[in-house]
């Protein structure tokens, strides 16, 4: 493991991108009535995290391989 594991822009820019999902989601299911389009939309927030993480990755802005 590397001596910086998870101490670099893509995974903290993923982390953050999939809580504020959550986040937007959880806020969704407290109201009354429960907005299910808005539980949708931080569901696709969320998942987005994803695919930001591996791009940031591959842009040079993850752990260097070693």
């Amino acid at each position: 493991m590397s001596g910086n594991h998870g101490s670099n822009p893509a995974g903290w820019t993923g982390t953050a991108v999939a809580m504020v999902g959550f986040v937007i989601g959880g806020i969704a299911l407290m109201l009354t009535p429960v907005n299910m389009t808005l539980f949708w939309v931080g569901v696709v927030v969320a998942l987005a995290g994803l695919p930001v993480f591996l791009v940031m990755t591959r842009m040079g802005l993850g752990d260097s391989p070693h």
